[in-house]
């Protein structure tokens, strides 16, 4: 009887040595060492694997996949993988593209009935690549009065977006994340294939490509065994997240690293009849002012250290996923986490740079001299009104600070980020800034200073407002010298004066701006990052 324990030593010892055999041991310690701090006790953690070529040369697992019954994680273990799920969606569509069922440049009105005539200019080429203009999922939600873990589907999504009258921008002039274009791909492939999603991705997509332990998942309550719970990190440890997510085409794939490196093989050795399907992936198209935009169809193309990577990451509830493929190397990285601070998308950065023997450096910047007292004109606060955007300014030497990110001079009113893989720059000029970003179109910031909010301007901001394409309204009211937005559902809702008719408030009321006529208040547009500009008329 005691044979059979052995037996499972000895073929434990052999499986962890043929998977470090293919790197040495120094990079699979170093590799093991960025994952320890999970192991501690009563921590969640995940798992991680790495192929380069054929072969898998580094997977394990971390911690507990539930913290309640001291569960741990395994290499076998599903995690949601989140927004890593985009990739799939887009694959499904570009399958039914290259199969002649649909046309990626197709426009939504032709799938999705009862849209405003919005639908007739977004093509599906623009929701693969974020481009749309749509309002996204959580953001609209969030003004309407869903709370953060309320139950939210892709009936819920097609019920809001039919009373939309207005896009966030142009389609095609701007990237914008967006849940709710992928959600309508999910739409979109069930109409042509008259089959579910969830049965469309397991038999066109999941079986082909050796998935057998991936599915979308659209009943958040249902019991699968081997799937991990996910925690949000707290001051005092964790807490489980409530699972509310019921919608598909933006996420809620669940999956193991063991078959997300099987997908992502085949960006370098696509298995028969895929090849085409991968090379449109990566499919990269210009904004309409020409500007460059690194999501591809599903995907972000982009480099590190270097090299061309294909990635993406994801996050829902407590759960974290980011994969990573390098096709010009044959590497692969899939981290799968089920804890809210557990950061993969860094940690698979350090897994690349241990593979790859190298470190990031900064860029080598041939730095131009500026005054002191021109750098210090510098100093301060940028709005950009077009997109809602505040950047804080602060110098130290030849080097302004945005955020975590340097830039340095190269010349006297231009600056480039010196962090590797950063190709952002920044001009002044006199009224503010021009922010160049490595992918996306310039943001135009002007320096301003924030106004105090006075009791007569208060005033003039208070009564109701009401938005017929959220069917909502909010109550701004001024009370013991501040001034409120009130929702029946988020209650009381602190709001600050930016500037003249502009305040800022905390989600979802992250920014309002008002509308005068002849001197009075008509209405408020209310922006929250993926809802821009939506529109509440003041009540009489």
């Amino acid at each position: 009887m005691k044979l059979f324990p052995k037996l499972c030593c000895t073929l434990t010892l052999i499986i962890c040595t043929c998977a470090k055999a293919q790197i040495s041991e120094e990079k699979w310690a170093n590799i093991d060492s960025l994952f320890l701090e999970w192991n501690r006790p009563n921590h969640p953690g995940g798992a991680i694997a790495v192929m380069q070529g054929d072969d898998v040369v580094f997977s394990k697992a971390y911690g507990l996949a539930s913290m309640e019954y001291l569960v741990p994680n395994s290499t076998g273990t599903r995690f949601n993988v989140a927004s890593v799920s985009k990739q799939f969606s887009a694959l499904g569509i570009i399958k039914l593209h290259l199969a002649g069922k649909l046309s990626i440049d197709d426009t939504l009105d032709k799938y999705i009935d009862g849209l405003a005539p919005f639908g007739s200019k977004i093509t599906i080429r623009h929701m693969l690549h974020h481009t749309s203009g749509l309002r996204s999922l959580h953001a609209l939600f969030g003004l309407a009065g869903w709370r953060s873990d309320d139950t939210r589907t892709n009936a819920d999504l097609d019920r809001i977006m039919a009373k939309q009258a207005e896009l966030n921008f142009e389609p095609g002039s701007e990237y914008m994340y967006c849940n709710t274009g992928y959600m309508f791909l999910a739409n979109i492939i069930e109409k042509v294939t008259d089959t579910s999603f969830v049965d469309y991705m397991k038999e066109e997509v999941f079986i082909p490509l050796g998935m057998s332990n991936t599915y979308v998942e659209a009943n958040y309550d249902r019991i699968v065994p081997d799937n991990a719970t996910s925690y949000y990190r707290t001051l005092d440890g964790f807490d489980r997240a409530v699972e509310y997510w019921g919608y598909v085409g933006s996420g809620n794939m669940h999956s193991t690293t063991d078959d997300l490196l099987k997908y992502l093989k085949n960006y370098y050795d696509p298995l028969p009849g895929w090849k085409d399907v991968f090379s449109t992936m990566q499919t990269l198209d210009l904004l309409n002012d020409g500007s460059f935009n690194k999501y591809a169809f599903g995907v972000n193309v982009d480099t590190l250290l270097g090299k061309k990577r294909i990635g993406h990451g994801g996050s829902i509830g407590g759960f974290r996923a980011n994969i990573a493929v390098f096709p010009q190397d044959e590497t692969s990285i899939a981290i799968a986490t089920n804890f809210s601070t557990a950061g993969p998308a860094r940690k698979s950065d350090q897994v690349a740079a241990i593979l790859f023997d190298k470190r990031p450096s900064n860029k080598d910047v041939k730095v131009a001299k500026v005054s002191k007292n021109k750098m210090e004109s510098y100093l301060g606060t940028y709005w950009d009104d077009e997109t809602y955007t505040e950047r804080m300014l602060t110098i130290g030497g030849d080097t302004i600070y945005i955020g975590r990110n340097a830039y340095l001079p190269i010349q006297d009113d231009e600056f480039v980020a010196i962090e590797p893989g950063n190709d952002t720059k920044i001009k002044f000029n006199n009224q503010g800034m021009t922010l160049y970003p490595d992918s996306g179109k310039p943001m135009v910031f002007s320096k301003f200073e924030k106004e105090e909010l006075t009791r007569k301007s208060a005033n003039a901001y208070t009564g109701s407002y009401y938005s017929p394409e959220i069917e909502t309204a909010y109550t701004i009211r001024y009370e013991e010298g501040q001034l409120y937005a009130h929702h029946i559902r988020h209650g009381k809702i602190r709001l600050e004066q930016k500037k003249t008719d502009l305040l800022e408030g905390t989600y979802p009321l992250s920014f309002l701006k008002f509308k005068r006529e002849n001197g009075a208040i008509k209405g408020v547009w209310i922006s929250n990052g993926r809802v821009r500009n939506l529109w509440f008329a003041k009540s009489e």
